[in-house]
């Protein structure tokens, strides 16, 4: 099980080293579009990746499992489990806005 705790979270740029600034996903019905990488992170054995899509089109966020490829390059997945899904959201939350937590 992963620690999904903000003291645990090292920040990474392993997409943007190997595609720069911007990822071209493709959806279930094979529409490509382009997606904004606005952070990378790892905790745990696990890395993710915040990504945006275009505002003119209303996308919101999008938070995705960065995985290896056969080749070693990194590839982004959908995370299907929805207990990691909020708890790494609820993470990048916590990073986002540190301020709002109540102590």
């Amino acid at each position: 099980m992963t620690d999904f705790s903000a003291e645990h979270v090292v920040w990474t740029s392993k997409l943007k080293e190997v595609y720069g600034e911007t990822v071209e996903l493709e959806d279930e019905q094979g529409k490509s579009s382009v997606y904004d990488i606005i952070a990378e992170f790892e905790v745990g054995d696990r890395a993710y990746a915040v990504l945006a899509g275009s505002p003119a089109k209303g996308a919101e966020q999008e938070i995705l499992r960065i995985v290896a490829s056969p080749d070693g390059l990194p590839e982004l997945e959908t995370i299907i489990d929805d207990e990691e899904w909020e708890d790494v959201s609820e993470l990048y939350d916590e990073l986002t806005f540190p301020g709002e937590d109540s102590e």
